[in-house]
C-alpha cells in the first residue's frame, strides 16, 4: 500500500472542499495508488542456473488433472470474519486476518483456527443493529474433513482486532501453543491439553506501548508473527512484525472527491519496528534492540523464516509496505546484521520500494538455489528473487511467467507448495484490494479479486493454471490469509483462504493424476518438539528437494509444519537426510513413497503414521 505523501489529505475531522474536478480527483487517486506502476527496465541478465529455460522457450499449454473444490459448507465451518467496518474506514479494518492449520488437540489431525476483529469499543451506536461479539474461531477436525467448533470449549472464543497467529510448543510439553497479534494487543495462550489460558501477561508478551503527540499510550499494532529457535538453545523464541502507529485519535482522513473517506495506504503514519522475544525458560524477554532488530521505519506484514545461507543459523525475511524489505541475516552469536540492500532483496529492479504484503521462500530443486516470492500493491508485480550466486538476488518475475499475470492484483497471502505433486513447487495467491470502492476510479481494479495458482514447468518458469484448478479460482473474494496443509490424509495439500469481512474457502484437492507423495512429520528432542529449523532433503530420480520445518510465511498465517514433497512417478526415495536443529544427522534409504511418516530424532526409523 503506498505512494506519495505529499497526495494524502490529513484533515480529520472535517471534510475537505470539493473545488476539484472530476478528472482532477481520478489524477489525484491514480497518484495515491498507482505511482509505482512497475513495468520496470529491460528484463535483467540471465542467470548461470543450470536450470534455468530462456523466456522465449514456451511452456506447454496442458496442465495436471488436479483440482480445488470449494467444501466449507459442508465440512461444517460457520465462521464469518468481523473487521468492525461502521463507515468511518479505520485503517486497520481492511487488513485481517489470517488463519493457522495445526493439531491442538494432539490426535493427529490438522485443525483450523481463524482470527477474528471485533466491533469498536465506543461505536456501538454507529453499527445498523447490534450482534453478539465476534470471538476468535478454532474447528475441530473430525476426520473425513468434517470439522466442529471448538472454540468455547478450548479457551479461544477471545475477542479482539486480530491480525495473525502462529503455533509451537513454547513450553515442550508436547502440545502447540498460540500466539496472536492484534492491534493494540498480543495475545499468548498456552496450550494445557487440548484447551487454552491466557498466559501473556505472565510469560513477558504484553504489546509494546508507543505514545502519540498528545501523551496518550498506545500498544503496537502486531502482524505477521513467527516461532523460531534464533539461537539454538532448544527453547522456542519468537519474532512479530509490527505495522504502523496507529490509533482512532490519530487516524488519518484521506479522500479521493472531498467527500468521501477513502482507505488510506501506511505512507501517512509512522512505522513501528518488527520485535524479537528470547525464550529465557518458561518467560519471554525483548532481544530487539541488542540482537540488531530494532528498525522504527519498518511498516512490516509478512515474514519468512529461512536459512538463506545454509550456516545452520536461522535467518528472517520480512516484507514492509511501501519500505525496503528487511533481511535479517543471523551472526551466529545472539546478533542479526540487516542486509536486504546488499543482498538485492530490499527494492524493485528499478530501485523503489514496493508495498509488499505475504512472503514465502523455497529451494529449486537441483541448484537448492532459493527463490523469494513476496506479494505486492496493485500494478506491482509479484516480486520472485532468485538466488544468482550465494547470498545474492535478483527479481526475476518477468522471465519466471510471474510478472504481467500479477500486475493489476494487490496480493496478501503468498504460498510454494507442489499442488500436482510433481516434485517442484508452485505458487499460489490470494488477491483482494484494500478500497471497497477502486473500481470507481479504475475500472480494471476491484475490490474482490480472483485468487490465483501458478504452475512450476521447471528451469525457471510459471504458467497460471488458475482456469484448470476449480471454480474457485475464477470467484472474486477479497482475499488475505492463506495456508496449506494435508486436512484429509491422503497425500496432497489441501488449501485454506481467508477473506476481509467474510467467510473462509476450505477447497479439498482432488488429484487425479499418478503422482506420489512423502508426508513427513518430525519430533525431536532437547528442542522444540516440531523440530523447528531442522533441514529436510529427499533424493529420487536424481534430483534433491529441500525443505525446513517452519512457521511464518504467507500473510498472517501458518501453514501445517509437517512436510509434504511430490514424488512425481518415483516409488522410493533413494534417500532421505534429516539436519536435526542441534546440527545431528539422519539418513535414511530406500523409503516408499505414498506415505506419511513420523520421524522421531535418534530413534532411527521411521514409523508409519
Amino acid at each position: 500500500m503506498k505512494r506519495s505523501a505529499s497526495t494524502f489529505m490529513t484533515k480529520r475531522s472535517a471534510e475537505l472542499p470539493t473545488q476539484r474536478s472530476a478528472a482532477s480527483l481520478a489524477a489525484l487517486l491514480c497518484l495515491a495508488l498507482c505511482s509505482c506502476t512497475d513495468r520496470g527496465p529491460a528484463p535483467p541478465p540471465k542467470p548461470e542456473a543450470a536450470d534455468y529455460l530462456p523466456p522465449e522457450a514456451s511452456a506447454p499449454e496442458t496442465f495436471p488433472d488436479v483440482s480445488f473444490v470449494d467444501i466449507t459448507e459442508e465440512a461444517g465451518i460457520r465462521f464469518v470474519h468481523e473487521n468492525g467496518s461502521f463507515g468511518k474506514k479505520f485503517l486497520p479494518e481492511t487488513m485481517g486476518s489470517g488463519t493457522v492449520l495445526f493439531d491442538y488437540d494432539g490426535d493427529g489431525l490438522t485443525d483450523l483456527f481463524l482470527v477474528n476483529g471485533m466491533r469498536w469499543p465506543g461505536h456501538e451506536s454507529d453499527y445498523p443493529r447490534p450482534a453478539p461479539a465476534a470471538t476468535m474461531a478454532l474447528y475441530r477436525n473430525l476426520g473425513g474433513l468434517r470439522f466442529e467448533d471448538s472454540s468455547a470449549r478450548a479457551g479461544v472464543a477471545i475477542t479482539a482486532m486480530g491480525m495473525g497467529a502462529a503455533a509451537a510448543d513454547v513450553d515442550q510439553d508436547g502440545d502447540l501453543d498460540l500466539f496472536i497479534t492484534a492491534v493494540g494487543r498480543y495475545l499468548f495462550l498456552r496450550n494445557l491439553g487440548g484447551k487454552f489460558a491466557d498466559e501473556t501477561e505472565a510469560v513477558g508478551l504484553t504489546a509494546p506501548t508507543w505514545t502519540d503527540k498528545k501523551g496518550r499510550k498506545n500498544g503496537s499494532w502486531g502482524t505477521t508473527p513467527a516461532f523460531l529457535d534464533y539461537d539454538r538453545d532448544g527453547r522456542v523464541d519468537l519474532f512479530v512484525a509490527n505495522y504502523v502507529r496507529w490509533s482512532e485519535e490519530t487516524d488519518i482522513f484521506f479522500t479521493w472527491d472531498g467527500h468521501h473517506k477513502a482507505f488510506t495506504t501506511p505512507e501517512p503514519y509512522e512505522g513501528d519496528t518488527c520485535r524479537l522475544y528470547r525464550n529465557v525458560g518458561g518467560r519471554f524477554e525483548d532481544v530487539t534492540e541488542k540482537a540488531g532488530i530494532l528498525r522504527p521505519e519498518g511498516k512490516s506484514l509478512g515474514v519468512a523464516i529461512e536459512d538463506v545461507d545454509d550456516d545452520r543459523w536461522i535467518d528472517i525475511l520480512v516484507s514492509n509496505d511501501t519500505q525496503p524489505n528487511f533481511f535479517f541475516r543471523n551472526n551466529g552469536d545472539g546478533t542479526f546484521t540487516e542486509k536486504a540492500l546488499v543482498a538485492g532483496i530490499a527494492y524493485s529492479p528499478d530501485g523503489r520500494a514496493r508495498a509488499g504484503m505475504g512472503i514465502d521462500t523455497c529451494r529449486e530443486p537441483g541448484t537448492q538455489a532459493l527463490a523469494i516470492a513476496i506479494g505486492n500493491f496493485s500494478r506491482e508485480p509479484l516480486s520472485f528473487y532468485r538466488e544468482i550466486k550465494e547470498g545474492f538476488f535478483q527479481d526475476d518475475n518477468g522471465p519466471a511467467g510471474l510478472g504481467p499475470p500479477t500486475n493489476v492484483n494487490l496480493t496478501f497471502g503468498v504460498l510454494f507448495l507442489d499442488y500436482d505433486l510433481d516434485g517442484r513447487s508452485d505458487v499460489c495467491l490470494a488477491n483482494g484490494h484494500i478500497e471497497p470502492s477502486i473500481q470507481e476510479v479504475f475500472k480494471e481494479i476491484s475490490f474482490a479479486e480472483p485468487a490465483q495458482l501458478f504452475i512450476n514447468r521447471g528451469k525457471g518458469r510459471f504458467t497460471e493454471a488458475s482456469k484448470s484448478a476449480g471454480p474457485f479460482f475464477s470467484r472474486q473474494i477479497v482475499g488475505r490469509g492463506l495456508a496449506t496443509g494435508d486436512l484429509d490424509g491422503d497425500g496432497d495439500l489441501d488449501l485454506v483462504f481467508t477473506t476481509n469481512g467474510g467467510q473462509p474457502h476450505l477447497l479439498r484437492c482432488d488429484n487425479r493424476t499418478s503422482n506420489r507423495f512423502l508426508c513427513l512429520k518430525l519430533r525431536s528432542k532437547g528442542s522444540a518438539t516440531e523440530a523447528l529449523g531442522a533441514r529436510v532433503s529427499v533424493e529420487a530420480g536424481g534430483a534433491t528437494q529441500r525443505r525446513t520445518v517452519r512457521t511464518g510465511s504467507s500473510y498472517l498465517s501458518q501453514s501445517d509444519l509437517a512436510l509434504t514433497f511430490g514424488m512425481g512417478s518415483h516409488a522410493a526415495a533413494e534417500k532421505i537426510e534429516v539436519r536435526w536443529p542441534d546440527g545431528k544427522v539422519e539418513t535414511f534409504q530406500n523409503v516408499p513413497t505414498s506415505k506419511a511418516y513420523l520421524i522421531e530424532e535418534g530413534k532411527g526409523e521411521l514409523a508409519a503414521k
